[in-house]
């Protein structure tokens, strides 16, 4: 018996076309994948919606919480078996990890996308698409968390990110790797998530700052912060988790004023941790009272921390949201 797949199109690339007369990728007035049900519709019976047709780079988390309640909205009337989200592979990690936080869905929910636009030459767009769909329809995939399906690959949401600004194999997760291969005959798991978090969430009134660490960085941006009176403050730190002393005057008085400052590292592998005790150092930031999240970028730390402090019961104890 076929399952029932939801699936929604937000626009990106893989609903794109290259312009004959400027050669830019633009996107279409109608949504070419649109046009490929009869190829779904012998893998799964499909439930299609176009939630907006926007590039990826114009996705903001008030967007992603409206992507949240159309699929909520739409499974709790529907009988549903899966979620495929097609999405501009730009910030396709962001509103994956959203996801993954804002639902406790059984299902499996999967995104994807495509780096090469409909009508250009080896276009991934629809062999992505066919791939996520199996993949959302396969009993194994449930209990998985939010998944990304791309080339052939299985992530987790927690762990992807987009590595290369145009190879077709973009997304991959460093350290950990893919949970698992879609192949010509099987959806083959190979690892799963060990846990999952959900947060519930009705609005995004917070705001949340991200700022990238530096050699010689000084204070002034991140004091932009309280002048523009942000919620929370999320810093992609140097190494293990350190910063340029000339920072540490504004670090202090965010956390005086009682606003979260969560520290990542910038590197790809490997965690942040509050190990040097020199000035700027991340243990003498621990003892202050910055907050180490381990093993985030700083964008999904940046959204974990958005959706904790706007979270529909309060108060949250921060520290805890991140361990």
């Amino acid at each position: 018996m076929k399952k029932t797949i939801l699936l929604v199109h937000t626009g990106g690339t893989i609903s794109m076309h290259v312009s004959e007369e400027s050669g830019a990728v633009v996107p279409d007035s109608t949504n070419p994948l649109t046009k490929e049900s009869k190829k779904l519709e012998k893998i799964a019976h499909i439930i299609e919606l176009e939630a907006f047709n926007l590039p990826s780079p114009h996705i903001t988390p008030q967007k992603m919480l409206e992507l949240r309640d159309i699929i909520l909205d739409t499974v709790d009337k529907n009988n549903i078996d899966g979620v495929v989200i097609s999405h501009g592979t730009d910030t396709l990690e962001e509103t994956a990890y959203f996801l993954e936080l804002t639902t406790d869905l059984e299902i499996p929910i999967v995104l994807t996308g495509a780096m090469r636009s409909s009508n250009e030459l080896g276009a991934d767009g629809v062999y992505n698409l066919v791939e996520a769909v199996r993949v959302a329809s396969s009993e194994d995939a449930k209990n998985k968390g939010v998944l990304v399906v791309m080339n052939d690959e299985l992530h987790s949401s927690v762990n992807v990110t987009k590595t290369s600004t145009s190879s077709v194999a973009t997304f991959q997760s460093p350290q950990y790797g893919p949970l698992g291969l879609v192949t010509k005959t099987m959806i083959h798991f190979h690892q799963a998530p060990l846990k999952r978090e959900y947060v519930e969430v009705s609005n995004l009134d917070k705001k949340v700052a991200l700022f990238k660490v530096y050699a010689g960085m000084d204070a002034d941006l991140i004091r932009s912060a309280i002048d523009y009176q942000y919620d929370g403050v999320v810093l992609e730190g140097l190494g293990q988790g350190n910063i340029p002393p000339a920072v540490l005057p504004t670090i202090e008085e965010l956390l005086k004023r009682q606003i979260p400052v969560v520290l990542v590292s910038r590197c790809f592998n490997g965690i942040a941790q509050g190990v040097y005790g020199y000035e700027g150092g991340g243990k003498m930031l621990e003892d202050m009272g910055v907050i180490f999240a381990t093993g985030l970028s700083g964008q999904k730390a940046r959204l974990k921390l958005l959706i904790g402090l706007n979270q529909v019961h309060k108060p949250i104890d921060v520290k805890k949201f991140f361990i």
